[in-house]
């Protein structure tokens, strides 16, 4: 009898042992990229949302793009990440490239593809391609100006109470003076409670 009532003490300790444990997501639904994402106190895509919206929409309000008789073209760099969180900046950065094409206002020359163009020069001048299609080094378009930028942020904590403030602040850099010719910055700051937790 003792026995029946250990196997039966035991086997109660695994199932609680396993109720406690980590759960798997296994059922899965679409859901709507632009919905507010609070899910967690971390950087999410509805910041990168907010961010990319409010400086692309500051940048070309200001007179070095509105007023410029042509597009300017522009190259986008790197976006340095001063955060303790590991963030893509990349793909903070790409949202904003890809904000201000859409704005018809700028041209963009594509760093990431500078060397698969180059490899492509190099193929179409090895005899392989006809004359009169070959293309080659000396005809591209020097970039006019250059975006790069700085993520930031300080996490506060006092009991239960969180807040996290991030600071994103971007330049437009004029490449033949070295003058930045435009800078804005967008900060968002995100307060969050401890949930109590109870046995």
């Amino acid at each position: 009898m003792n026995k029946k009532y250990l196997l039966a003490g035991v086997f109660g300790l695994l199932l609680s042992v396993t109720a406690c444990g980590p759960k798997a997501f296994v059922k899965g639904d679409y859901d709507d990229p632009e919905k507010q994402n609070l899910l967690n106190d971390q950087w999410s895509e509805t910041d990168m949302q907010k961010t990319a919206e409010a400086l692309v929409s500051s940048m070309v309000v200001h007179p070095v793009i509105k007023d410029a008789k042509k597009p300017p073209i522009v190259i986008v760099t790197q976006l340095q990440n001063k955060t303790s969180e590991h963030i893509d900046t990349q793909s903070i950065m790409d949202m904003v490239r890809v904000d201000l094409m859409k704005t018809g206002k700028v041209s963009f020359i594509d760093k990431e593809a500078r060397q698969d163009i180059a490899d492509e020069y190099n193929y179409q001048n090895s005899g392989m391609v006809e004359r009169e299609t070959q293309k080659g080094p000396g005809g591209q378009v020097g970039a006019d100006f250059v975006v790069n930028g700085r993520l930031d942020s300080i996490v506060q904590e006092v009991g239960k109470e969180k807040t996290v403030y991030y600071k994103i602040t971007l330049n437009l850099t004029n490449l033949k003076t070295g003058v930045i010719s435009w800078t804005d910055q967008k900060q968002i700051r995100k307060a969050y409670k401890k949930k109590s937790i109870g046995l």
